[in-house]
């Protein structure tokens, strides 16, 4: 569903149907925070006058929830939207239901505060290098999403408590000073019991500081044993 109405260069707006990106057996998008697009939004933003990256502000007008994502391809179905799991999973929608897309001009970051869910990110041997890494998948960060990384086998649920400047930011080539707050609980948790982002809390009292370079143009080094985890069954309850 298009607004033509809405395209210039400071608005660009649509509504599309979403379904998960598994639907498609695209399991390697699971990683970041690209979707798939019909090729009608391609033709649209290219008789537009908009510049610079690709990024979509995401609304569920149902619940107001809010959050932010970068664009792989124009393939998908027309009408539809395939997204991550975990993207579905943060903006409280349904399969088949309709989700409201802005274009948006985002800053480049310069700060972002992650808290780990469970204290096991921090065992593993360098979780500053391995999460630099998962995000080069990532075109933007958004305050108070709860993104999925996959290392080893295992799935790490990461809080996003702050960004700057604003509430959302680009990380595409660009240098972030990064905080680590004390994980939510220092235990294991199973995913299908996901912590409710009203209980999300800054409890850190010291935090970790480091600074990383993001580069959407990198490559991932191969990390060998890793295999796809992701699927429905590891994301079936709402985030409230």
């Amino acid at each position: 569903i298009m607004n033509n109405t809405s395209i210039h260069s400071y608005s660009f707006e649509f509504y599309l149907k979403i379904y998960p990106i598994s639907f498609l057996n695209r399991l390697d998008l699971e990683k970041g925070d690209k979707v798939l697009l019909p090729s009608i939004i391609l033709q649209k933003l290219s008789d537009s006058d908009i510049k610079g990256p690709i990024i979509f502000e995401l609304t569920n007008t149902t619940s107001n929830k809010v959050s932010h994502c970068g664009v792989m391809d124009f393939t998908a179905d027309e009408g539809c939207a395939y997204l991550p799991r975990w993207m579905i999973e943060n903006l409280c929608i349904n399969e088949g239901e309709i989700l409201r897309f802005n274009h948006a001009s985002l800053e480049k970051g310069n700060y972002v505060k992650f808290q780990p869910q469970t204290n096991d990110f921090f065992e593993i041997s360098n979780p500053k290098a391995v999460l630099e890494a998962k995000l080069r998948y990532f075109t933007c960060l958004t305050r108070s999403d709860i993104i999925a990384i996959e290392y080893n086998n295992k799935i790490y649920w990461i809080n996003i408590i702050e960004v700057k400047p604003g509430i959302a930011i680009s990380i595409i080539d660009t240098d972030i000073d990064v905080d680590f707050g004390t994980p939510v609980i220092n235990k294991k948790i199973n995913t299908q019991n996901l912590i409710k982002k009203d209980d999300l809390k800054d409890v850190g009292i010291e935090s970790d500081k480091t600074q990383l370079h993001y580069d959407d143009s990198s490559s991932i080094e191969n990390e060998g044993t890793e295999k796809p985890l992701w699927g429905k069954g590891h994301f079936n309850k709402k985030l409230q």
